[in-house]
């Protein structure tokens, strides 16, 4: 990783605006998005997904930032109002909410170049050498002053963050490069469901991680040109990207350990069962994701609550959690908690027995309820005695969602309550 403090990178970023594409619902989530966009739902026991990129941005010394929103953003912006509002324009610093608006076509986004081209009037006023383009979905760790370098010092157009992942894994699920020795693109597939396999690592692919760096003059002529074509879906992965690679420097930057060598942390939780696998990964003794790095830390909004608490010592009867992780304000009375997260503000009562759970904000779970494998919505109240995830059928048939590995997912329409009970706690 390249020092933060080095007077190149810093000059770097400076002269970088960031785009953060917010806007998606991510479908696959099913249930999860309903009430909210995908980049707001809740992650790693007190975190937003939006707050890693974000993050990344203000530790990587880039501090103008736009957030595109679009799909059910209400959660979404007062998430950014509270936690991402306190930077000062006239520092030369900002996190600005940029929702669709129709300002260059009655549409509103119709894909990601489509989003970027109808913010061009707000690029150009603040004048940036580079545009980084981010997606807001992904959970990750990276220092973008290094990608800047890359891109300045190969002389790129376009330089394309990305990751080696198992060819399984990629197959209909991520846009994937072909690269020449040079790391020169020369292949760009959106989704292929035969992804192209490396040549120095057989069994794997090279995935985009839906971030760019475009030269601002370089961007917009890109965009005007897709603006102007009727047949384009104005989409950077399944349009800008192939109608460039033939005539214009496009380079991949792979996203490694600066001192390993190997694929750095990278999570696209687009499905149930990878945002439950990717919780759950936090709770192992030495995680690949540092939530703990004081040199890099994920900065976030969150309510003042108390310290979490843990009554009853009594056979039976004890308040305890083993390999978990706890937020403030929850209260484990009497129950156990193992393998588990809890997110803020949840209570478990006496006799109830959590294990390798996802426990969004504000969960209220009764006596002797058993809980495994499970995704419990921000806000559900799980009755007393309710038993979920160690009889499919029967959690299929009160109308709960099994996943395709077995993950159990409930929500508060699922159990026949109105959403929401505690709206400045759990905020979707």
């Amino acid at each position: 990783m390249l020092d933060p403090n080095s007077r190149y990178v810093s000059r770097l970023t400076r002269d970088t605006m960031a785009l953060i594409l917010a806007g998606g619902r991510g479908s696959r989530l099913h249930e999860l998005t309903d009430w909210r966009a995908k980049p707001a739902l809740h992650f790693g026991g007190k975190f937003r997904i939006v707050d890693f990129p974000l993050s990344n941005c203000v530790n990587s010394g880039i501090r103008r930032i736009g957030v595109l929103t679009q799909y059910k953003a209400h959660s979404l912006i007062r998430h950014l109002i509270r936690g991402w509002s306190h930077f000062k324009k006239e520092h030369g610093e900002y996190v600005e909410i940029l929702p669709a608006s129709q300002r260059y076509s009655p549409n509103w986004y119709q894909g990601t170049a489509d989003a970027i081209y109808q913010n061009l009037d707000i690029i150009q006023a603040e004048a940036p050498k580079y545009v980084m383009v981010l997606s807001g979905d992904h959970v990750y760790q990276m220092d973008y002053g290094s990608m800047l370098a890359y891109h300045v010092e190969n002389g790129a157009d376009l330089t394309v963050s990305c990751i080696e992942v198992p060819i399984q894994e990629a197959a209909g699920a991520f846009g994937v490069m072909t690269v020449d020795d040079n790391n020169r693109i020369v292949r760009f597939d959106e989704k292929p469901k035969n992804p192209t396999e490396l040549s120095d690592q057989p069994g794997y692919t090279l995935a985009s991680m839906g971030n760019y760096i475009f030269n601002r003059e370089y961007l917009f002529e890109q965009l005007r040109k897709d603006a102007d074509n009727p047949d384009s879906e104005n989409d950077f992965g399944k349009n800008i990207i192939p109608s460039i690679i033939e005539k214009d420097n496009v380079l991949a930057y792979r996203f490694r350990d600066h001192e390993t060598g190997v694929a750095s942390y990278w999570r696209d939780v687009g499905t149930l069962d990878s945002f439950w696998e990717a919780n759950m990964e936090l709770v192992s003794p030495d995680p690949a994701l540092n939530l703990y790095n004081h040199d890099w830390p994920i900065w976030t909004y969150q309510t003042q609550l108390p310290p979490a608490k843990f009554v009853f010592n009594d056979d039976g009867r004890r308040g305890h959690a083993v390999d978990s992780m706890v937020s403030g304000g929850c209260i484990v009375s009497g129950g156990s908690v193992q393998q588990s997260l809890l997110f803020s503000d949840v209570h478990v009562h006496s006799y109830t027995d959590i294990q390798e759970s996802v426990i969004l904000p504000s969960v209220e779970i009764h006596r002797n309820a058993k809980i495994k494998r499970a995704i419990i919505d921000a806000s559900c109240v799980i009755p007393d005695g309710m038993v979920i995830g160690y009889d499919h059928e029967h959690d299929r048939a009160r109308g709960f969602r099994v996943t395709p590995k077995g993950v159990v997912v409930v929500t508060r329409e699922m159990l026949g309550q109105k959403p929401g009970i505690k709206p400045d706690v759990s905020e979707t």
